[in-house]
């Protein structure tokens, strides 16, 4: 009988032994393939712990070898490095340093380091520091290193859209973006010039209240002509007639209209019929990130597209409205009703933004124009609607012949809180309470049928 029960026991044993090993070999090809595999799913709303399509095509595409240095105290370097580490992740082309400025100040001293916590982008002997430690910041910081910077002149004297002005209709914030992304923004009085600065990347036209002089419209010409960009935002119930006739020279005809769209989806969003909701975009690179993306163009008047038989130009519709939209004719903002009049209005879809590309005689460069029928959809009020921002910026980027940084940029992180009353608070501690107490009865009865 002794014999037996210390068969038992070694029995007993030897499975215990053998059920261990088995779980360690799991655990540790568990831990194998997960370094093999390194991918983590990201259930935030904005995905916070993710790079943003725009960051992920910039390091698909890098050609060179590229170093984050991250310069802060020893201790503090794990807050940092589960965002850093998606950037080595991404491209075997970028790594990533982190540098104590104390036991190594050298390497402070050559990047300039001032505080705690700056991360700097660095390239064949060239750094940039980013303006902070987000996925915005760095990925800012990388585009300027590896594109240059941009320098983008806003036409003032004709009742443009303010750049400093921080009110609704401001353009306060479409300013910072641009600087966010590596450009210089600058006024320019093209009536005292009559001429566009050499070192212009583009021109932007933001929602004139008065028409150009002749001797400006030629000075634009002449610029696109020789390689310019234009981005130009034209607002409705405002008579253009030069400006209209240039963008007309080059197959866009400006229509003197309103845009009124009753697509019910849009009741969804809130916006009025006078705020047109596009889900419906061509096949410009500009616009195709945004094919899920809502944007909202406010008090919009629409565009024809009609490039002809010019060979030297190919135009793009980008951005069209509904089925259910039409467009009031001879729109001025002094009419008390809009409504469809049979005959003389005219039924969508209808086209609010266009571009086209201009094929000079060599050894000229492209040039690129942008037409947009709003100035609101860059204005602070609507800049950060859905796919606004994105749309804008993209823009921006094509004009640049940027084709690569045209993405959805980063979004902002989203508190999220889970808000429980007192009865469902309770509830949900009886049920953790629950279940230790489950397994304690469990073990307490295996104890006692083993007995």
């Amino acid at each position: 009988m002794a014999e037996h029960g210390q068969r038992r026991k070694i029995l007993h044993g030897t499975n215990f032994a053998v059920y261990t090993l088995v779980i360690l070999a799991i655990v540790v090809l568990c831990n194998w393939f997960a370094q093999r595999n390194d991918h983590h799913i990201d259930l935030t709303p904005n995905k916070e712990f993710s790079l943003s399509p725009e960051t992920m095509k910039i390091l698909k595409g890098l050609d060179r070898p590229v170093t984050l240095y991250a310069f802060d105290r020893g201790n503090a370097f794990r807050s940092r490095r589960d965002l850093l580490s998606l950037y080595s992740s991404a491209s075997h082309y970028l790594t990533v340093r982190y540098v104590d400025p104390n036991r190594d100040p050298a390497v402070a001293r050559k990047f300039g380091v001032q505080n705690y916590g700056s991360i700097f982008v660095a390239t064949g002997g060239r750094h940039i520091q980013a303006s902070d430690s987000t996925e915005q910041g760095i990925t800012n910081a990388l585009i300027r290193l590896l594109k240059g910077e941009k320098m983008i002149y806003f036409v003032q004297g004709h009742g443009e859209r303010d750049l400093d002005s921080t009110a609704r209709d401001g353009y306060s914030q479409f300013e910072q973006a641009l600087k966010n992304e590596d450009s210089a923004v600058k006024p320019l009085v093209l009536m005292r010039t009559m001429q566009i600065p050499a070192n212009a990347t583009m021109l932007v036209i933001a929602g004139p209240k008065n028409d150009y002089l002749p001797p400006e419209i030629k000075a634009i010409e002449d610029y696109l002509k020789k390689g310019g960009r234009v981005l130009a935002f034209l607002d409705p119930g405002v008579a253009l007639p030069n400006l209209a006739g240039m963008f007309a020279n080059y197959g866009v005809t400006v229509r003197s209209d309103l845009v009124i769209d009753e697509n019910p989806v849009s009741q969804i969003f809130g916006t009025s019929p006078s705020m047109p909701l596009i889900m419906s975009y061509g096949d410009s690179p500009i616009v195709q990130p945004l094919k899920r993306i809502a944007t909202l163009f406010p008090l919009s008047r629409s565009f024809v597209v009609n490039s002809g038989s010019q060979t030297d130009l190919t135009l793009n519709s980008l951005c069209s409205t509904s089925g259910a939209s039409f467009s009031v004719s001879n729109f001025n903002p002094n009419m008390k009703e809009v409504s469809y009049r049979p005959g003389k209005d005219t039924k969508g879809p209808l086209v609010v933004a266009a571009s086209g590309t201009i094929t000079n005689p060599k050894p000229a460069p492209q040039g690129r124009f942008v037409a947009v029928g709003t100035s609101l959809i860059a204005a602070n009020a609507y800049l950060g609607f859905q796919g606004n921002r994105d749309l804008v910026m993209n823009m921006v980027e094509w004009l640049a012949s940027n084709e690569g940084l045209i993405s959805i940029r980063p979004k902002k992180s989203v508190a999220q809180r889970l808000n429980l009353t007192a009865q469902q608070m309770g509830g949900l501690l009886m049920r953790l309470m629950a279940i230790p107490f489950c397994i304690i009865i469990i073990g307490v009865g295996v104890w006692w049928s083993r007995r």
